[in-house]
C-alpha cells in the first residue's frame, strides 16, 4: 500500500483559494514521510465562518507562499507518482485542480482515490462515513480540519480497509471495493 493521503483547507468556497495542505506518505502501508504547508490564497481573505471551522486566519497566512510556490518546490517531489487518497476526494482533487489552473500549471497525470467511498464499500454497516465518525469508531483521536491531521487520518482508514480486504495494494484494494481510481 503505497500512496499519499492528502488533505486541504480553503479560505472561502472557491476552490482555488487554498490555505493549507497536509500530505502523507505510506509505503508499505505504513507512514513514512509528512509535508504540511499554509499557503496564501490568490486573494487575502478567509471567511470568518471557515475560520471556525479550521483555525486558520488571514495574519497566518499572510506571509505563506503561493500555492504555485508550495507545488514546485514541495508538492510535486512530494507526490512523485504515488497515487493520491482524500477523504471525499471530489473536494480535495477539485482544489488541487482549481489552483493548478488559477496559476496556470500543468495538470500531472496524478490518479486518486477517495476513502469515503472505500468507507462505504468496506463498512456499510456504519452510520456515518464521516471523516470525524470513522476516527471515533477506529479510536483514532486527531485535531479535525487540520489539514495534515485529517490527511494522516485519512491514510489510516485507507490501510484499515486494505487489512478489511486482505489487500497489500492500492489497485488490489479498489478492485475488492468494487471502486475505479479518478485520474485528475
Amino acid at each position: 500500500m503505497n500512496f499519499i493521503a492528502i488533505d486541504f483547507e480553503t479560505a472561502k468556497y472557491s476552490r482555488e483559494s487554498a490555505c493549507s495542505v497536509g500530505l502523507v506518505k505510506f509505503l508499505g502501508g505504513k507512514a513514512a514521510d509528512t509535508f504540511y504547508s499554509l499557503i496564501r490564497p490568490p486573494v487575502l481573505y478567509i471567511r470568518p465562518d471557515f475560520t471556525d471551522i479550521h483555525g486558520l486566519t488571514v495574519e497566518d497566512v499572510r506571509d505563506a507562499p503561493s500555492f504555485a510556490e508550495v507545488w514546485n518546490r514541495s508538492l510535486r517531489p512530494f507526490i512523485g507518482d504515488l497515487p493520491l487518497a482524500a477523504h471525499n476526494a471530489a473536494f480535495d482533487m477539485g482544489v488541487l485542480r482549481a489552483a493548478l489552473d488559477w496559476y496556470d500549471l500543468p495538470v500531472p497525470p496524478l490518479r486518486y482515490f477517495c476513502t469515503l467511498q472505500l468507507a462505504r464499500a468496506a463498512w456499510p454497516e456504519l452510520k456515518s462515513h464521516a471523516l470525524t465518525r470513522l476516527g471515533e469508531h477506529f479510536g483514532i483521536t486527531y485535531d479535525a480540519h487540520n489539514a495534515l491531521a485529517d490527511a494522516q487520518t485519512c491514510g489510516v482508514i485507507a490501510r484499515k480497509a486494505a487489512e478489511q480486504y486482505a489487500c497489500v495494494h492500492v489497485g488490489e484494494l479498489l478492485a475488492a471495493a468494487r471502486l475505479k481510481p479518478g485520474s485528475l
